[in-house]
């Protein structure tokens, strides 16, 4: 025998508690006396129906507090609920089920019970206590009245309500309850009214309720009055939202208000600057002020936005190990020596001083020398974050600092831009091809980064967008571009120049070795038991294959190399050591593209092998001098610039002032012509460092006396013979030794720049200083 428990109330009456299935509800809550029909999807809540039909049809009802959960527990449902009978159950083709049930009496649950497959709850009977007849008079009048008042203003409730209604003034819980089913409260305020076992108490909730929805509605009316005349038909959906948040905001609701304490906690939590501080929280109150759906709201919250996001004071901690950071470098790079001191320098100052001035450091060079990977190294020594922009092609100054915000779609520049990306105030930033932006009716770029480069102005950067300075001091700029020349002076000059001029040939041979070869390995699938590049294959792929300053072509040209051989691996399904020798390359490459200087065969008078300087390294420049019968002219050939042109002529006039000592006749330059021309006449030729080689091929044509084949000379000269100092010198010195040069005369102002020169070259060649073009002379025609 079930031994049934008995709770006492407060007036001291008794009740037994009651066990029936369980059927939890969603959006709805149902109350005593009302017919409903309830949709039931849920597995045990269709046995629990099922349950009931077979015993006395009860079942009880309660709502959850979240719709959403699948399977609720005593704690997500509300304790009062109503017990109700089935009345009608309809099965659907969907697997739902459609029951109609009416409501009995309101019960407090004192038990969840899951057992069964399905839920039962044990429950008491909320006990409600009769008002007295003057009490229940005034209740259902007051009550009525309002319920009217709201019926007449809404339309909401149809005539015959209000005569069905007065046949329940005898029964005032079921009155009440039948008024609630009509409103249209939320499911909070329901829940209240269903829970409120006091009826008097009842009453005076009902009735706060009604006056507060009959506010409600009035407010909407007025709203729509107002707004009526001013709406367009492309104003509706902008209309609708306005009513629904003056009408919330009347009630005290308004739906913007969890924004608002967002961008609070927000700025709470942000730590920047006073002014940025100031004006964020300026133009959070302006916002507030504001209709949601403006577009001028849109365009404050986006500034407000900005101004939160962006790394203000925070920094990323940089690695203070000089060792650690040489080592990274090293690594990296090879070569590159003086990027690489002037680096190591930076950190060593930013260690011992703790905190230094960014420097700006600007790398020039030709594309392909490694200048973007470097400034990528140092932020890997240094241990910072890394930023990059690119310039080329940029000719609006907004693209720096900023659109004003009256414009549509107006950003901040691209370096605000970027670091709000990375969210540090102090990277690496690399801002590529600094000299491939130009200016035009937008404005002018490169002014616009100035300030940005400026050590002394950039703790107060500007930008349009933010209108508050903005601290760069902490960002280590690096810039890089082509050429020197296309940068303004005003921009070069906040700059420091670190020049990389290209890598040699032994350079490109210890990185393709040390880097690229390994690296391609890696990319093509590929291995070291798959395949070596012999020394010579490197060497002729280089030389042969490419004529550049850097070393991308030739990272490109070793990749065809491997690809090749990955082809030949997927086709035959064997997998072997391939060793690439120079005729491998030439099978997988093809036809030289590029011929090397050739020596000529034999010493010949008016022969002499120059030194010249390109982008893609140092080459052999042969000039030739001829004589013929004349009248003394000289003819320059070979599309020389107006340097060497100059000279030419230079040359000459040294030539004929100084024809006694060189022992040739005075009066030769009256009956010959002297035609100098330097071979592969559509390239173009200039720079001053062929005029002691012209002015030696000139004497040997007109003294007959040979110049060695293996004899180089780099120099310019004066009227008066005087042998001037050249740039370049390692390039043409690596040149020559690549050549077979054995003997090269330089300029003895020269001398400094030896000691670049690796000393194993050093010591194959015969290096000759002169001061002046007899000695250039004596050592070349002896």
């Amino acid at each position: 025998m079930i031994k049934i428990p008995k709770f006492f109330h407060q007036d001291g009456s008794q009740s037994s508690a009651k066990q029936l299935p369980l059927v939890p509800l969603r959006d709805m809550v149902l109350f005593p006396s009302i017919t409903t029909s309830v949709f039931v999807g849920r597995d045990k809540s269709i046995k629990a129906l099922s349950e009931a039909m077979v015993a006395d049809k009860k079942i009880f009802l309660t709502t959850q507090k979240d719709p959403e959960v699948l399977k609720p527990t005593i704690n997500d449902i509300f304790q009062v609920g109503t017990e109700a009978k089935i009345t009608q159950l309809l099965r659907l083709p969907d697997g739902t089920v459609k029951a109609l049930v009416e409501g009995c009496e309101r019960g407090k649950i004192v038990k969840l019970v899951d057992e069964h497959g399905y839920l039962c709850v044990d429950y008491i009977p909320v006990h409600e206590e009769p008002l007295s007849e003057k009490a229940r008079e005034a209740a259902i009048r007051t009550v009525t009245e309002a319920f009217e008042h709201y019926g007449k203003l809404s339309g909401a409730v149809a005539k015959s309500f209000f005569k069905n209604l007065d046949a329940l003034a005898a029964h005032e819980s079921r009155y009440a309850d039948t008024i609630t089913t009509q409103m249209p409260f939320k499911l909070a305020d329901k829940q209240k009214l269903l829970e409120c076992g006091n009826i008097e108490d009842r009453f005076f909730l009902l009735l706060k309720l009604i006056q507060k929805e009959t506010e409600v509605f009035t407010m909407s009316q007025k709203i729509k009055g107002r707004v009526k005349e001013q709406m367009e038909t492309l104003q509706k959906k902008h209309y609708l939202n306005e009513q629904m948040r003056a009408i919330k905001k009347e009630m005290g609701e308004d739906g913007g208000a969890a924004e608002f304490q967002d961008l609070e906690n927000r700025i709470k939590k942000k730590r920047m600057s006073k002014e940025a501080a100031s004006v964020v929280r300026r133009e959070l109150a302006k916002l507030k002020m504001m209709p949601s759906m403006s577009s001028e709201a849109t365009v404050v919250r986006n500034y407000i936005d900005w101004l939160i996001s962006l790394p203000w004071f925070r920094k990323n901690r940089s690695r203070n190990n000089l060792k650690k950071a040489e080592q990274i470098l090293e690594q990296d790079h090879y070569g590159l020596e003086k990027p690489k001191e002037r680096i190591l320098e930076y950190l060593a100052v930013q260690i011992l001083v703790k905190k230094i001035k960014g420097p700006i450091l600007c790398l020039v060079g030709p594309p392909g020398v490694g200048k973007t990977s470097l400034a990528r190294s140092v932020a890997s020594a240094t241990g910072r974050a890394f930023a990059r922009v690119s310039l080329g092609g940029v000719r609006d100054e907004a693209e720096i600092r900023g659109h004003r915000r009256t414009y549509v779609g107006a950003m901040p520049g691209k370096i605000i831009q970027t670091l709000k990306k990375i969210g540090y105030n102090n990277p690496v930033f690399c801002l590529d091809e600094i000299d491939k932006m130009t200016a035009d009716f937008r404005g002018d770029p490169s002014s616009a980064l100035l300030e940005a480069l400026d050590p002394e102005q950039n703790k107060n950067f500007n930008d349009h967008y933010l209108e508050v300075d903005y601290d760069l001091s902490q960002v280590l700029f690096i810039t890089t571009a082509n050429t020197l020349y296309d940068i303004p002076a005003p921009l070069r000059d906040r700059m420091e120049i670190i020049r990389i001029p290209g890598y040699t040939e032994y350079e490109k041979l210890k990185i393709a070795t040390g880097y690229l070869i390994p690296k391609q390995l890696k990319e093509n699938g590929l291995s070291k038991i798959d395949a070596i590049f012999s020394k010579n294959a490197i060497h002729a792929i280089i030389k042969q294959y490419t004529k550049e300053a850097g070393v991308r072509n030739l990272e490109r040209e070793i990749s065809s190399v491997l690809r090749k051989i990955v082809k030949e691996i997927v086709q035959t399904n064997n997998r072997k050591l391939h060793k690439i020798s120079t005729t491998m390359v030439l099978k997988y490459l093809g036809q030289p593209r590029f011929r090397n200087s050739v020596l000529e065969k034999d010493d010949r008078t008016g022969i002499v092998t120059g030194l010249a300087w390109t982008q893609a390294g140092g080459e052999l420049l042969t000039i030739e001098v001829v004589t013929m019968p004349g009248k003394g002219n000289v003819v320059v050939t070979g599309k020389l610039g107006d340097v060497m042109k100059e000279s030419s002529q230079a040359a000459v006039s040294y030539v004929r002032s100084r024809s006694k000592e060189l022992n040739i006749k005075e009066n030769f330059y009256k009956n010959i012509d002297i035609h100098i021309h330097v071979p592969e006449g559509a390239i173009p030729k200039d720079g001053p460092s062929a005029g002691i080689s012209m002015c030696t091929a000139v004497v040997s044509v007109l003294t007959g006396k040979p110049v060695s084949r293996k004899l180089a000379m780099t120099g310019e000269i004066t009227l008066r013979g005087r042998v001037l100092p050249v740039g370049g010198l390692k390039e043409k010195l690596l040149a020559a030794h690549a050549n077979g040069i054995k003997k090269v005369i330089v300029s003895t102002e020269n001398r400094k720049d030896i000691k670049e020169i690796p000393k194993s070259i050093q010591k194959q060649m015969e290096i000759i200083y002169a001061e002046d073009m007899s000695q250039v002379l004596e050592n070349a025609l002896g």
